[in-house]
C-alpha cells in the first residue's frame, strides 16, 4: 500500500476566520480564551479534511509564523521581551509585532523581530536572532497540546519540526559571532525534543530542511552531517523533507543522512528522482511530492500515473506521496467558489482538493486504475479542455512580444542629466518626503467597494464615494506638508488584484485567499491565457487628485515582476513570456499616465527578489528577463518624467547591481526594522540614483519618534549623499489607521525639516 501524507495545511481557514479573531484579539474585542477556541476549532476543521491521509501534519498550524513559533518552542526569545509585563502570548506578538495586547495605545519602545521571504515565497517569516550568548530552553507545551488535540480526532499525527540547521540558517547573527557554533547547543534541544515526542508514543516526525536546495558551502552540509548523525540516537523515525527545488550537489548528503526517509519535491526536482531512487539505501522510505503546493492548477492524474507506476513497482511499501511542500501557499477549498468561470474552475485544485487527487494516485496505485476509473476520465477531460481552449491563446499578443526591441528598455538620457531637469521641473526640498502609495482602507472605503461589487452602489455612485475619499487623503498630506503626494488608492483592493481585473488574460475567486504573515492575506488571482490591457486603468483616478493639489502627485503602479510573482500563473508557457506580456500591458499604462501630465509614477516591484532562484547559478537567467520586464514598462518615458519604484522586505544586496540596472530614477525600500542594516551594500557598491531608506515600519502599530528617524537617516547619509535621499515609510499604509498614520508622517516630517538643517555632506 502507498502511503499518503502532508507537509502542512492552510491555517486561515475557508473565510480567514483566523485572520479576523487575531486582529479582534489585537483590537480587545475578544478574549484569549476566544482566541484559543478559535484555533482549536480551526485545527479541528483542517484535521477533519485530512482525514483520509494515513498521516497528518500536526505542528503546522501557527498564530503568526511557524518560525517565530519555533523560537519560541526553543526557548529562543529576544531579550528585549523578556521580564516585562503579560504572558507568553504578550511576548510572542510583541516579537511578531512590536505589540500586544498588555500594552497601552501609547508609543512601545518594543522592536518587532526582522521580517522578510521566506524563501522564494510571498510568505514572511520573523527572522531568529542569534548572539554569541544565545540560549536555548525547550518548551514543547503549545505543540504537544496540539499533539493531543489530533489524537482525539483519531487522526495519525505526524508532528512537523523545522529543522535545526535550516533554523540557523533563517536566523541572523546580531553581533559578530559565527551562528553554527550555537548548533551544539541547539542539537541538545533537539534531542530533548525528539526524546518527549517519542515518549508520548509518536511513530513519525517530519524535520523540514528546506536549506538542502540550496547552495550549502562544506562548513553548512558539515553542519547537516553532524546534526542528523548525532540525532539518529533517539529511537523516533525521522522524515527529512526538502522543497522548493532541486538538491543538486547536496543530492548524495541528503540520501546518506542517517534519517528513516526522504522527501523531494518530484514538481521541482523531478529530473532528481530516478537517482535518488538509486542512491537512498533500501531501508528508508521516499515521499515524492507529485502534487503542486504553490499553484492552483489540477494534476494530470494520468500522466502522473504513467511516471510512477514504474517508481512503485520497484520501492512498494517503501514510496510515500505527498504535495510538493505545505499548501500553505494555496487556496484552502475551491468548493467555496460561486461566481467562477465553469470552464476554468474545471482547470483548478486548491488544498482539499489537492489532497483529494493525492488520495486517487494512491488508490490507482495500490489497487489498480480501474478502481478510479471515472475520476481518470473526468480529470483528463479538464486536462484536455484547458489545453485547447482558444480563450487561452491570443495570437496578437504573441507578435507584440516578439516585436519588442532592445530600445524600449532604455531611457533617453543617464541619469544625472535626468536628474538635472528634474531638479528644475520639481525643485524639491532637500530630504523631499513622500509615502509608498496606499492610505488608509478604512471601514467606508471597504463598504463602498462592497456595495459597488453587489450592485446596491451604482458606478457614478461609486465614483463620487472615491473621489470623495481621494480628496480627503490629499487635503490630509497637504496638510502634514508631503513634498510629493499619492491618491491614496482608496478603489484598489490589492496591488496585483486590482490591476488584473482590467487585464484580458485573468480569472479571479472569491475566497482564494493565502497568508502571507500574520493575519495579512492576499488573494492572488489567475493568470490562464495572454495579458493584454484593453483600457487605461488608472489615469482618471491620478489626473483627477492631480487637479486638486499644485503639488506632485505620483501616479502608482505595480510592476510586470511583482503582479506575476504575486499571482498563479500558467505552467503552460516560461514566466518570462508572461512577464513580458505583462510588461507591454503596464508600459501602456505609464505611457498614458505621462500623456495625463502625471510627471512622477511610481512602479512597485516588490517581488522582485522573490522570485530569483534558491541557486545562485540560476540567478543571470531570471534576472535577465525580469530587469529586461521592468525597463521595457517604465524607460520609454521623457527626462522629466521621474520613476520611482519600491521594494518592501527584501535581502536585496546581492543583487544590488541588477537592481541599478533597472535604472529607476527613485527607489524606496524597508530598511526600519532592519536597523539600516540593507544599506550596508552602498559601502561596497556605488548607488547611481536617488533612494528612499524607509523610516516608519508600516507592520507594527508603534509609532517611531523624530530622533529615532533622524538617526535612521543619519545612517544612510554616511553611504549615500543626502542630496539623492528621499525620506518615506516602508511600505504603503492601507493596514494602519489614520490616527496612526498622522502620528507617523508628522514626525517623519519633522525628522526631514531637522536633517536639512543639519550640517551634513551634499554631494
Amino acid at each position: 500500500m502507498v502511503t499518503t501524507h502532508n507537509l502542512g495545511f492552510p491555517r486561515i481557514g475557508k473565510k480567514r476566520e483566523l485572520k479576523f479573531a487575531l486582529e479582534k484579539y489585537w483590537k480587545k474585542i475578544i478574549s484569549r480564551e476566544v482566541l484559543e477556541e478559535t484555533t482549536a476549532d480551526l485545527r479541528r476543521q483542517h484535521w477533519q479534511d485530512q482525514s483520509k491521509l494515513d498521516f497528518v501534519p500536526v505542528g503546522d498550524f501557527s498564530l503568526y509564523d511557524q518560525v517565530l513559533d519555533t523560537s519560541f518552542m526553543l526557548g529562543h526569545v529576544p531579550s528585549r521581551v523578556l521580564d516585562l509585563p503579560g504572558d507568553d502570548l504578550d511576548s510572542y506578538f510583541r516579537v511578531a509585532r512590536g505589540r500586544s495586547v498588555s500594552d497601552d495605545s501609547s508609543c512601545s519602545s518594543i522592536s518587532a523581530g526582522e521580517m522578510t521571504k521566506w524563501f522564494d515565497t510571498n510568505y514572511h517569516y520573523i527572522v531568529p536572532e542569534f548572539d554569541k550568548n544565545t540560549q536555548f530552553s525547550l518548551d514543547t507545551s503549545r505543540l504537544f497540546q496540539q499533539i493531543a488535540e489530533a489524537k482525539q480526532q483519531n487522526v495519525q499525527v505526524k508532528p512537523v519540526i523545522l529543522g535545526p540547521v535550516t533554523y540557523l540558517w533563517l536566523g541572523k547573527a546580531k553581533d559578530q559571532s559565527n551562528k553554527l557554533d550555537l548548533l551544539d547547543k541547539l542539537l541538545s534541544a533537539y534531542a530533548e525534543l525528539l526524546s518527549q515526542l517519542e515518549g508520548i508514543g509518536i511513530q513519525w516526525v517530519q524535520i523540514d530542511e528546506p536549506v538542502l536546495v540550496t547552495e550549502l558551502s562544506q562548513t553548512w552540509q558539515h553542519a547537516l552531517r553532524k546534526a542528523y548523525f548525532q540525532l539518529q540516537t533517539i529511537p523516533v523515525n525521522i522524515l527529512l523533507t526538502t522543497y522548493f527545488g532541486q538538491l543538486k550537489d547536496n543530492l548524495q548528503l541528503a540520501c546518506e543522512l542517517p534519517v528513516n526517509g526522504l522527501h523531494l519535491d518530484a514538481i521541482t526536482a523531478k529530473d532528481e528522482v530516478a537517482k535518488v531512487i538509486d542512491w537512498l539505501p533500501c531501508h528508508k522510505v521516499l515521499s515524492l511530492g507529485i502534487i503542486n503546493g504553490r499553484n492552483v492548477w489540477k494534476t494530470d492524474l494520468t500522466e502522473t500515473l504513467n511516471w510512477l507506476e514504474p517508481i512503485h513497482a520497484r520501492l512498494q511499501d517503501r514510496l510515500w506521496l505527498a504535495p510538493s511542500c505545505s499548501l500553505l501557499h494555496v487556496p484552502v477549498d475551491l468548493e467555496s467558489e460561486r461566481e467562477l468561470d465553469p470552464d476554468i474552475e474545471s482547470w483548478l485544485a486548491f488544498a482539499i482538493q489537492k489532497l483529494d487527487e493525492l488520495s486517487i494516485l494512491a488508490k490507482a496505485l495500490s489497487k489498480g486504475r480501474n478502481t478510479v476509473a471515472g475520476k481518470l476520465l473526468t480529470n483528463a477531460a479538464a486536462i484536455n479542455n484547458r489545453k485547447h481552449s482558444n480563450r487561452v491563446h491570443n495570437e496578437l499578443v504573441k507578435k507584440r512580444v516578439l516585436e519588442i526591441n532592445g530600445q524600449m528598455g532604455t531611457r533617453q538620457s543617464p541619469y544625472p542629466q535626468r536628474a538635472i531637469t528634474q531638479h528644475e521641473k520639481f525643485n524639491l526640498p532637500l530630504y523631499p518626503t513622500t509615502t509608498i502609495g496606499s492610505f488608509p482602507q478604512t471601514q467606508e472605503i471597504r463598504q463602498a467597494r462592497k456595495d459597488f461589487r453587489s450592485g446596491s452602489l451604482s458606478e457614478e455612485q461609486y465614483r463620487q464615494a472615491m473621489q470623495q475619499e481621494i480628496s480627503i487623503c490629499v487635503q490630509e498630506q497637504e496638510a502634514l506638508g508631503l513634498d510629493v503626494l499619492v491618491h491614496g488608492e482608496p478603489e484598489r483592493n490589492d496591488m496585483v488584484e486590482y490591476f488584473s481585473e482590467y487585464l484580458t488574460g485573468y480569472a479571479f475567486t472569491q475566497f482564494g485567499w493565502v497568508q502571507s504573515y500574520g493575519s495579512r492575506c492576499v488573494k492572488p488571482p489567475i493568470i490562464f491565457g495572454d495579458i493584454s490591457r484593453p483600457h487605461a486603468i488608472t489615469v482618471d483616478w491620478i489626473r483627477y487628485a492631480q487637479s486638486l493639489t499644485k503639488k506632485p502627485m505620483k501616479g502608482m503602479l505595480t510592476g510586470p515582476v511583482t503582479i506575476l510573482n504575486w499571482s498563479f500563473v500558467r505552467d503552460d508557457q516560461p514566466r518570462a513570456e508572461t512577464c513580458l506580456q505583462l510588461a507591454l500591458a503596464m508600459r501602456d499604462e505609464v505611457l498614458d499616465l505621462e500623456k495625463a501630465g502625471i510627471s512622477i509614477i511610481q512602479i512597485d516591484e516588490a517581488a522582485l527578489r522573490e522570485g530569483l532562484p534558491l541557486r545562485k547559478t540560476q540567478w543571470q537567467s531570471y534576472l535577465q528577463w525580469a530587469i529586461r520586464a521592468f525597463q521595457i514598462t517604465a524607460n520609454g518615458v521623457k527626462d522629466e518624467t521621474q520613476i520611482h519604484t519600491h521594494m518592501c522586505y527584501s535581502e536585496f544586496n546581492d543583487i544590488i547591481e541588477a537592481i541599478a540596472e533597472m535604472d529607476a530614477d527613485v527607489i524606496t525600500i524597508e530598511t526600519s526594522r532592519s536597523d539600516m542594516e540593507l544599506l550596508d551594500v552602498f559601502d561596497q557598491f556605488h548607488y547611481p540614483n536617488g533612494i528612499g531608506p524607509g523610516v516608519y515600519d508600516i507592520h507594527s502599530p508603534n509609532i517611531p519618534s523624530v530622533d529615532e528617524m533622524v538617526n535612521l537617516m543619519q545612517m544612510a547619509t554616511q553611504r549615500i549623499p543626502a542630496k539623492r535621499l528621499w525620506i518615506n515609510p516602508d511600505c504603503g499604509l492601507k493596514t494602519r489607521s489614520w490616527e496612526e498614520v498622522k502620528l507617523a508622517l508628522s514626525n517623519m516630517i519633522a525628522a526631514s525639516q531637522q536633517l536639512s538643517v543639519t550640517p551634513t555632506q551634499v554631494q
